[in-house]
């Protein structure tokens, strides 16, 4: 059966449907799961059908006695046990019947004049509702236009109807609270304070509640059936004032339209936190690669500082020979000298006594030093980058890919892939770092320079600490290779052209 609207009504429901349906197209690129997209699309379709009541409760709330007092007729039976309990719809219909239209799901038709405007669904009670009955109810809740949730005077609001109310809740569906059999209680204070406490608690647990109304079904029930007197006490005129003046033809129609609106703020409030969840991931990898890019151009300083420390005690020990040599020559290469250099041997023996000395054991000491200095150092910044990129992909494990879908599902896979990868890389190079074999390296590199240079003479007059220069910008120098060096950079580059020149 439709909706019969007016002119203005029709064009907002248009608008209505326009926007949902952009909504929906745009939910379906984002990690919004797929029963939940379906769940709008339903809530769009009941735009074009009756409104929808649904009555929730516990078992032995007296829904169905609430329910026959609501319509005037004895129509659902009362009394039965959860075991058997079903989900009801009842809409309009000439005379009662009753048809299973399947598992756990019976259409009935009443003649009651409610029922032309509107459909009421009657579901099991939240204290007994079994897996089929759950998946049914829940078809239903996000469907619902309005909610009355039946709770009993003599136990008010229990932890089932507290955790169904949540999921009500969650869909922005309106509710209205019955405390039910309040004829139980002793006096009126008695039942203004179970409003009081049903209302506090229903506002704690679900934010604003549209209305609180405490009635007897059964007195209604009687009262309608031929005991006016029962009628007042009942309370029951109340909230039928309420349900006529809500669901009137205005009242029903704003309710329609907030049916797929609320379920379309609740999947746009979830993307959005979905969104910013992502954000601060994205925000979160980036200071991770600025602190990062920080270490690294802190440990580069730092190496720099470090290195020209160390290279300053090498050259100074070259410089310190270098200044014995200028001595060494001052006093032996004479005119007055010339037989004594004749002596190869004794030259060479004061030469390596009075000018090298123990300056190779020293750069050798310091060399060794240096390589494994730049060893430690290069392995600790590798460990802590493995460290830095380990802690963050730990992280990211709670949202793995599977659980979310569209474009979010794609951000998560590409960002747990580069993370995973840029690890993997800096495990391989700290696992295969062989600090033995990279100070040999170093090494070799380093007494193949400083050799080359003393063996071709390159520096001529231009000083041992320019040749220091370009042999520890190479790599740096070998303990197996420094002394060999050191005499060839001495004589080959230093004394030799030096001295001829002078001489």
């Amino acid at each position: 059966m439709q909706l019969n609207l007016t002119t203005s009504q029709e064009n907002l429901l248009q608008q209505a449907k326009a926007t949902l349906g952009r909504l929906r197209e745009l939910l379906a690129q984002t990690d919004t799961a797929v029963n939940e997209r379906q769940t709008l699309a339903d809530s769009i379709q009941t735009l074009d059908d009756l409104f929808l009541l649904v009555v929730a409760g516990e078992f032995n709330a007296g829904k169905s006695a609430f329910i026959n007092a609501l319509f005037g007729q004895h129509i659902l039976p009362e009394g039965v046990t959860p075991t058997t309990a079903q989900i009801h719809l009842l809409t309009y219909g000439e005379e009662v019947t009753a048809k299973p239209t399947g598992p756990g799901l019976i259409r009935m038709t009443a003649p009651v004049a409610m029922l032309q405007h509107i459909h009421l669904v009657d579901t099991p009670g939240t204290n007994a509702i079994n897996r089929e009955h759950e998946a049914i109810t829940a078809d239903f809740i996000p469907r619902s236009d309005l909610v009355l949730f039946i709770t009993s005077a003599d136990r008010p609001f229990s932890e089932s109807e507290r955790a169904f109310l949540t999921r009500i809740r969650d869909w922005g569906k309106k509710i209205v609270l019955i405390i039910n059999k309040i004829d139980i209680l002793e006096d009126e204070a008695a039942v203004e304070q179970v409003v009081q406490f049903v209302t506090q608690a229903a506002h704690s647990l679900v934010g604003e509640i549209a209305a609180v109304f405490p009635v007897s079904g059964r007195l209604a029930q009687q009262a309608k059936a031929g005991q006016p007197q029962k009628w007042a006490p009942s309370r029951f005129e109340a909230l039928e004032t309420y349900v006529t003046e809500t669901l009137d033809e205005r009242g029903r129609f704003q309710l329609k339209l907030m049916n797929p609106l609320g379920v379309g703020q609740r999947l746009v409030t979830a993307q959005l936190a979905s969104t910013h969840a992502d954000l601060q991931s994205l925000l979160a990898d980036r200071q991770l690669l600025a602190d990062i890019q920080h270490q690294t151009t802190y440990y580069n300083e730092d190496m720099q500082r470090n290195f020209r420390a160390r290279l300053s005690e090498i050259d100074n020990l070259l410089h310190q020979m270098e200044g014995r040599g200028s001595s060494f020559f001052d006093e032996t290469i004479r005119l007055g000298r010339l037989p004594d250099l004749a002596r190869s041997e004794k030259i060479k023996a004061l030469f390596q006594e009075e000018v090298i000395g123990d300056t190779a054991k020293q750069i050798e000491a310091r060399v060794s030093e240096l390589v494994d200095w730049l060893v430690e150092q290069d392995l600790r910044q590798w460990t802590a980058v493995t460290d830095h990129l380990s802690r963050r992909q730990k992280e990211n494990d709670a949202r793995i890919v599977g659980e979310r879908g569209g474009q979010s599902a794609s951000l998560a896979y590409e960002r747990q892939r580069l993370i995973a990868t840029i690890g993997k890389e800096a495990e391989r190079a700290v696992d295969s770092y062989d600090q033995t074999t990279e100070a040999n390296r170093l090494a070799t590199a380093a007494r193949e320079t400083v050799a080359g240079l003393a063996l071709a003479g390159v520096v001529s007059g231009a000083g041992i600490g320019a040749a220091i220069f370009i042999a520890s910008s190479a790599v740096w120098i070998d303990i197996t290779g420094v002394s060999l060096g050191i005499v060839g950079l001495t004589v080959g580059l230093i004394m030799l052209p030096a001295r001829r020149r002078k001489a």
